[in-house]
């Protein structure tokens, strides 16, 4: 009999339905995501949300009240069973980098490799510390590094067991913003080289956006959106991801028919029927929805009849942030080239461009009656 060769692979890691507490206080609960050989992701959320018992649950540092943990289709972690820690073949790189200051670079790097041959344990340093860029720094000590530098010697000792999986717990939080950014693409870089699957906790964004392939949002012990970070800040499940992702601000808005959201900026025609959040899929009724605008949806336009006060501005260097008041008083963003630099006060000419508009039910009137399988949010796609 022929076999189906059409299945899905299975994830790399696995978590279902994971439930964590300390003592009687739940931490964690319902959580669940996947991933796949190679990917990295990430749990971002604000502080207390959970993220950081999740990763030490992966790693075997925290029991599991119920769900299951799976790494290589093999069980963990759950109520029943727990596979220590020293048997899950996994590798960790710590905020405070926990380099042995007596140690060298090069002997740093081979701690976890003892019982190799010496021949083997010298061949995969050596090549670890070209992959992070210091091939000459082996015998160099962790104090005569930059926190940069040390940060990838982390990083390299962390990887040289070859681990089945990497975790990596607020590692940039100790650099200043220059250097995280900067180090934040060459971490990515030196994990994508290696094929190490990686889990990276962290409460800044930019750091998510520019090391992960999947990132999901923690709030309160759960994920609320598992996603692409361009999903994520185009396409936001529900309001708290739309407020925690980028900046932006909700304008409200009246759903004309099942093509159309009204709003003090204009008419949004969409290309697909508008959902009305929690309810009808015709909402043609006049019902009341909060429309999410980016900074970038609002273009400066000195040609453009509609005009915007100029309240409080931030200089970034090639644009500037100008914060909007529109004839409501209702406020908006606008990202604007620094060359266009206006004062406050100074009325500027503002359009619309928008390539995604989010919007949700207005919180402030009763929601239509909801039907089986509706979402709290409405994607419209404006017509060119």
């Amino acid at each position: 009999m022929l076999q189906r060769t059409d299945r899905k692979p299975m994830s790399h890691l696995e978590l279902h339905d994971l439930t964590l507490a300390f003592g009687r206080h739940k931490v964690v609960e319902g959580l669940g995501f996947s991933l796949d050989q190679g990917r990295i992701g990430c749990l971002l959320g604000p502080s207390g949300c959970g993220k950081t018992t999740v990763l030490r649950a992966i790693a075997g540092f925290e029991p599991v009240v119920s769900g299951h943990i799976r790494l290589d289709g093999a069980t963990v972690s759950d109520a029943r069973h727990h596979r220590p820690p020293e048997q899950r073949r996994i590798g960790m790189v710590f905020q405070d980098y926990a380099l042995f200051p007596h140690l060298t670079v090069a002997r740093n790097i081979g701690f976890g490799l003892r019982g190799l041959p010496e021949s083997e344990v010298r061949g995969r340093v050596t090549a670890l510390l070209e992959r992070i860029g210091l091939p000459d720094q082996g015998s160099k000590y962790p104090h005569e590094l930059s926190g940069g530098q040390q940060q990838r010697v982390a990083l390299a000792r962390a990887l040289a067991p070859k681990p089945a999986l990497l975790l990596l717990d607020e590692p940039f939080s100790n650099l200043d913003v220059e250097l995280r950014e900067r180090l934040s693409t060459e971490v990515r870089e030196i994990i994508k080289s290696s094929g190490t699957t990686a889990i990276l906790v962290t409460h800044d964004q930019h750091e998510a956006f520019a090391v992960a392939d999947e990132i999901g949002i923690m709030h309160e012990g759960r994920i609320q959106q598992w996603d692409s970070p361009y999903n994520l800040y185009h396409r936001p499940q529900n309001r708290f991801v739309a407020d925690f992702i980028g900046q932006g601000v909700f304008l409200p808005g009246k759903v004309l028919n099942n093509r159309q959201v009204q709003m003090e900026l204009g008419i949004l025609d969409s290309k697909i029927p508008v959902e009305c959040g929690v309810g009808c899929q015709d909402c043609n009724l006049g019902c009341h929805v909060d429309v999410l605008l980016r900074p970038d949806d609002i273009v400066h336009d000195d040609a453009s009849p509609m005009r915007a006060e100029v309240v409080s501005k931030a200089f970034r260097g090639a644009d500037i942030l100008y914060t909007l008041r529109l004839k409501s008083g209702a406020r908006v963003l606008s990202l604007v080239p620094s060359h266009h630099n206006h004062a406050l006060g100074e009325p500027i000419g503002i359009r619309l461009d928008v390539d995604h508009v989010v919007a949700f039910h207005d919180e402030t009137t009763p929601p239509p009656v909801p039907m089986p399988g509706a979402r709290r949010s409405i994607a419209i796609i404006p017509v060119p």
